[in-house]
């Protein structure tokens, strides 16, 4: 048994990929797009049919249509390679912007809908901002269920469990990324590594809180450096990974024990966290780190929006 059927022996496993030729040889469960992603492929030469027909489709709609026409054209092809649901993501230059959100997450559903995509097979991808989090919570209200991504804090991961979303996408990659550039020279790496990672801590305190409180809200780690950050989270609900990550556990047959336990989260001594506006507020500005990594991850998401726009002005 290789490593990725080890793991899925813990975890649901999902892959974090636009790149839907990559999906069938992993048999991951679900996947996950996000801009980047999506740019990322689409300038592959075996993409570019499917660019070009999107365009010559809707090249009379205004640009934030083609865009979303081209993500759930992605999104299609996609599940045809998975046997569960897609993450489809909200633009960014709206994560400031609640009811913008909102409506544009229910017309990426209305546009699934059209093409004979059961809503249960779709996850409204938005950013963990606080207006992100009211949007995916009118939306979940509405029967259209949410992944919360670019999450870094466990303040964020507190209030998507009140507003009921499906999932959170915590980003264990980035936060270690930001940890280990701030500790400069004094980072030692086999101290940072493996369940004593500050990504994997993060996930870890996240999963017992929901666990603990009986929070249904679906954990999925995201944003993996190594094999070793994706391992020491087997039991978390998902793990979202790239096909690069994929094929170096195919390749591998080391053993993945279970390192996170939603049993043994129920017996431990937590204390019971809630946030309104101003208490998040301010709990996300004291995380340095969180709010670093929040803003970056959302300017990171528009630049490449704006670089998809242009794909598309010029297709």
């Amino acid at each position: 048994m290789n490593q990725l059927d080890a793991l899925k022996l813990h975890t649901t496993v999902v892959a974090d990929t636009g790149d839907f030729l990559q999906i069938a040889a992993f048999r991951p469960q679900d996947a996950t797009t996000n801009p980047s992603l999506i740019l990322k492929a689409v300038q592959k030469p075996e993409y570019a049919p499917l660019l070009a027909d999107t365009v010559a489709q809707f090249r009379n709609k205004p640009l934030d249509e083609q865009m979303d026409r081209l993500i759930v054209r992605f999104g299609c092809e996609i599940l045809k390679s998975v046997p569960g649901r897609v993450s489809t993501e909200v633009d960014a230059r709206l994560s400031f912007d609640a009811n913008a959100s909102f409506t544009r997450g229910e017309r990426l559903i209305e546009m699934y809908q059209a093409q004979g995509i059961p809503t249960d097979r779709i996850l409204i991808k938005v950013a963990a901002t606080w207006e992100g989090i009211q949007a995916a919570q009118r939306l979940e209200q509405r029967g259209i269920h949410t992944n919360l991504t670019l999450l870094f804090s466990f303040c964020q991961a507190v209030a998507c469990g009140q507003a009921k979303v499906q999932l959170i996408s915590p980003f264990v990659g980035r936060i270690y990324d930001w940890a280990k550039k701030n500790a400069g020279s004094a980072w030692v790496e086999a101290d940072n590594a493996g369940a004593n990672d500050p990504g994997v801590k993060s996930v870890r305190a996240i999963f017992n809180h929901y666990k603990k409180f009986g929070i249904a809200t679906e954990v999925m780690g995201a944003s993996f450096r190594n094999v070793g950050q994706i391992t020491a989270l087997a039991g978390c609900d998902l793990l979202t990974i790239s096909p690069d990550l994929l094929a170096q556990m195919t390749a591998n047959d080391a053993a993945v024990p279970l390192a996170l336990d939603a049993q043994a989260a129920k017996a431990l001594d937590l204390p019971p966290v809630n946030y309104d506006e101003a208490a998040f507020r301010f709990a996300l500005n004291e995380d340095a780190m969180a709010t670093d990594k929040l803003a970056e991850g959302i300017r990171g998401f528009v630049v490449d929006a704006v670089k998809l726009d242009k794909l598309l002005l010029g297709a």
